[in-house]
């Protein structure tokens, strides 16, 4: 049995967050009077340096040997205390917060409720802390590999991070390329430098590294395992190709004879089945589609195994599976853009020259299809383009994030077209945003060129033309907010800005390395402020736009600290682990499973010789699901007793 408590209860003014509402003096004047208080003081700030220090005082002077806190959300500084308390050598398990912030004086203004409440919550923390008991801290090991999951911008830079550091990385892309989306753009905003000159170098010295193992064409099948030992199972499929006997000289891919839509060009242009992505791919390896290759569609040809004098077409290569284990994974698998097809109004494959960001994009790129010529369908060179913003996104009816890149690039287009054919422009947004770095100033440079802006959200675009000057054109019927009328622009060319949202298989890859989604569907860091690339999961780490739409210099941003974050786990090479898991009785456990099948971080295993349940400490995040479901009662949880929640409940009626 533990010796008698002796608590501590600190009540914090929160600045005036709490005090405001709070009568903090007199909540802790009724801490005093609470059985086994020594000490109860308010302070202005308590996760301040004097209000730790004023802790760890009353800790030695008055041989507390449990510490009650009143102040904010455990979620902000939970952590702070707890470290406080182990610093004055109590067990930080012997510490509990109340939160009366939130729980108070944010949602009420009555100041004498929000008193009698916070009365109640730090009753109810003391005789919780009474029945707190010490738990043993534990460590993991770090294994130093570290696993990176897409091979766009974000995953190059993590990877290259990383690796330079002399550290081993595996880096897993499911195209047969890396470079993502940013090798489809021509130029980048708001410096125009030309993106495969900033992205090429980081391209090569990815597939060169000799601390990277490249995986392209390569798709993570199974990830199990804690921080500090993923066991990953990566499925490297067949390319057909011998990657050491090809010599990139193209001529399997010139005398190929079938051909389909290039997804790099976005459907603007055609590929071989045998085709490397683009010309600056790495590797530069081609890759044989068995969906459209002639040879596995009807089992003739063979033409490309003809004319490869290094021997290298192999059709008789089989998916491969290769298994890893990394101490870390930073999961960086991008964004889809969404079909504009869907929203039926702004004629999308139904309209001739009604074209996507992205579309466009590889039309105006001096490597794309047209040679960066800008031309309508019949070949022409139109003479006036509409860009519209906001394409489902800021619409409750798709999308209601914005995708924040969408204003950057439409006037990124504005500039491209003025500049190869000096077109007459439209620019049709509900609002200019413009947040960035230098991004204000481009707005006014495009401004200035001659732009025309159009501030109202467009209802829909058409070819029905109902005057002499419309015939032949596009029309776009959109609101002038600015003037306070209905307008119709006749135009040759419409630029859809459609939202970014997340990849069709995120639920998949979410459930694959347990990260939580939001509402948008876009992965959830664990902090939005105090940590925005860290998950719930330990050692998972997201990055780029999986997470959330942004421009290219905050993905880099994001990607170099997700790094910084692995590194300093590689350096001290271990990792606290929560002590606070569930535990599971083997005398009663009757084996049914059902808390395995309910565990949402796999911490769960079945024994098959006791034919009982176990619990990996590792991988527990002490949520309680198992144990509120176990039909034996066989479960409990560590800093969550019964024997603790009922004295807290208790706390509460007094």
């Amino acid at each position: 049995m533990w010796s008698e408590p002796r608590i501590g209860v600190y009540i914090c003014h929160c600045g005036s967050n709490i005090a405001n509402t709070v009568d903090v003096e007199q909540v802790a004047r009724f801490a005093r009077s609470l059985d086994c208080v020594v000490v109860a003081r308010d302070y202005s700030f308590m996760c301040s340096d004097p209000g730790q220090e004023l802790i760890k005082k009353d800790i030695s002077d008055f041989q507390l040997n449990r510490v009650v806190v009143a102040s904010c959300s455990p979620t902000m500084h939970e952590p702070t205390f707890r470290r406080v308390c182990q610093e004055a050598g109590i067990n930080p398990y012997l510490f509990e917060m109340a939160n009366i912030r939130e729980h108070c004086s944010w949602v009420t203004e009555n100041k004498q409720e929000a008193t009698e409440k916070a009365k109640d919550l730090v009753s109810a923390a003391v005789n919780r802390v009474y029945y707190h008991q010490p738990l043993a801290l534990k460590e993991a090991p770090i294994n130093p590999d570290t696993l990176i999951v897409g091979g766009g911008i974000a995953g190059i830079q993590a990877a290259l991070e990383i690796a330079d550091s002399e550290h081993k990385v595996y880096l897993v892309e499911r195209t047969p390329s890396v470079g993502g989306h940013m090798s489809q753009l021509d130029k980048t905003f708001p410096t125009l430098d030309c993106s495969s000159c900033i992205l090429t170098p980081k391209m090569t010295l990815v597939g060169s590294h000799p601390y990277i193992e490249l995986m392209t064409y390569s798709e993570v099948e199974e990830v199990s395992g804690f921080i500090g030992n993923f066991k990953v199972k990566v499925r490297k499929k067949a390319r057909y190709i011998d990657e050491d006997k090809c010599t990139g000289c193209g001529l399997c891919q010139e005398k190929c004879p079938a051909k389909t839509d290039s997804e790099f060009e976005a459907g603007m242009g055609k590929r071989k089945a045998v085709y490397t992505p683009f010309p600056q791919a790495v590797p530069n390896t081609p890759v044989i589609d068995r969906e459209h290759c002639v040879y596995f569609l009807k089992g003739k040809c063979r033409l490309c195994e003809k004319v490869c004098e290094a021997q290298a077409i192999d059709f008789e290569q089989v998916d491969e599976f290769v298994e890893l284990e990394v101490g870390s994974i930073i999961v960086a698998t991008g964004y889809s853009l969404s079909d504009p097809s869907d929203i039926y109004q702004y004629g999308y494959k139904k309209l001739d020259n009604v074209l996507t960001s992205l579309e466009f994009e590889r039309m105006v790129s001096s490597f794309g299809p047209t040679d960066g010529d800008i031309k309508l369908k019949d070949g022409s060179v139109p003479q006036s383009v509409a860009i519209i913003h906001c394409v489902g996104s800021r619409d409750k009816n798709y999308h209601e994030y914005c995708s924040r890149v969408c204003c950057m690039y439409a006037l990124k287009y504005s500039h491209l077209i003025k500049e190869k054919i000096d077109a007459e422009v439209y620019q049709m947004y509900i609002d200019m945003r413009c947040f960035g770095k230098g991004y204000e100033e481009f707005y006014k440079r495009i401004s200035d060129e001659g732009v025309n802006f159009i501030r109202g959200k467009p209802s829909r675009v058409t070819d029905r033309a109902i005057t002499e000057e419309e015939k032949g054109k596009l029309i776009v019927v959109t609101e002038d907010t600015l003037l306070g009328r209905l307008i119709r622009v006749p135009v040759d060319m419409v630029i859809l800005c459609p939202a970014m949202e997340p990849q069709a298989d995120a639920e998949a890859v979410s459930r694959m390395f347990n990260i939580n989604r939001g509402a948008d569907g876009f992965f959830m860091e664990r902090h939005p402020k105090l940590d925005p690339v860290a998950t719930t999961t330990d050692g998972v780490f997201v990055v780029g736009c999986c997470q959330g739409p942004k421009d290219i210099p905050d993905t880099v941003a994001q990607a170099s600290a997700a790094a910084s974050r692995v590194l300093a786990m590689i350096s001290k090479g271990k990792t606290e682990i929560e002590a606070a898991t569930a535990v599971i009785d083997e005398r009663n456990c009757s084996g049914c499973q059902f808390c395995k099948l309910i565990c949402p971080y796999s911490a769960i295993s079945f024994d098959e010789e006791k034919e009982v349940c176990q619990v990996n400490e590792t991988l527990c995040k002490g949520c309680g699901t198992c144990v509120g479901a176990c039909p034996s009662d066989a479960i409990s949880l560590s800093h969550f007793t019964n024997e603790q929640i009922l004295a807290q409940m208790e706390g509460l009626l007094v």
